[in-house]
Parts: structure tokens; sequence; C-alpha cells
């Protein structure tokens, strides 16, 4: 194997982890009761069976993920780290949009989208309206 065929795996490898971790944290906001089964992993994250087989072993070996008559649940540790992971993936679409604010917001005033701080949290004090 070459150096970049290792590290496309290896990448490829960190990111299925991160997509089963965001992936169970989301399953577990939409039915806390219902761990999910391999089959149902493997519809929602669309890549290669055996990687994803692969890094859930990687992930029950390190503590994230326990595994319960075939089906899988996050660890505490699981759930802070794909909650975090959710996070920063969807940042984006979480955050207040511009317009959002009343219209007396200071913040906003004259302002565009993309370059009002208060918008996209980046106050001093890290705070947005919508964090407020």
């Amino acid at each position: 194997m070459t150096t970049n065929a290792a590290r496309t795996d290896g990448l490829d490898a960190i990111r299925c982890r991160d997509d089963i971790l965001q992936a169970m944290y989301w399953l577990r906001g939409e039915d806390p009761g219902a761990d999910p089964d391999l089959p149902k992993l493997e519809r929602l994250l669309v890549t290669d069976v055996a990687l994803i087989r692969s890094q859930l072993v990687t992930l029950v070996d390190d503590g994230l993920v326990e595994e319960h008559h075939d089906r899988y649940r996050l660890t505490e540790t699981g759930t802070r780290e794909g909650g975090r992971r959710f996070a920063d993936e969807f940042a984006d679409l979480t955050r207040s949009a511009h317009g959002d604010c009343p219209p007396n917001c200071p913040h906003c005033v004259g302002i565009a989208r993309d370059a009002c701080t208060h918008c996209l949290g980046g106050e001093p004090d890290g705070s947005s309206w919508a964090g407020a």
C-alpha cells in the first residue's frame, strides 16, 4: 500500500467514525429508545459496509459505542462526542439568521449578513441574539 493510499484509508476511517457518531446522536434525538442496528446505519451513511462494520468495532473498543443484541448505543462519552461533532457539522444551519433579530436590534442595523459579527456569533463575549 502506498503512503497516499494509507492516508486516504485513514481519513476515510476517521470520516466514517465521525459520521457514525453524528448519525447515532441524531437518531437518539429522534427516538431515544430505538438503538440502531447495522442495516439502519448502512442506510443512513450510504458508504462501504465493511468500513462501517470495522469502525463500529473501533468505536466499541474506544468506549464510545456499546453493542447490545446486534444494536448499537452511544455511551455517555459517545453521546458527548457525537453531539460535539453534530454541532460542528451543522453549525452553519443552526446559528441565527440575519433578520431573525427584532427590528430594534442594535447589532444588525445597516450591516450585510456576511459582515454581521452578531449574527455570525462573533460578539466579543461569544454571544449572539439567538443565544442571548
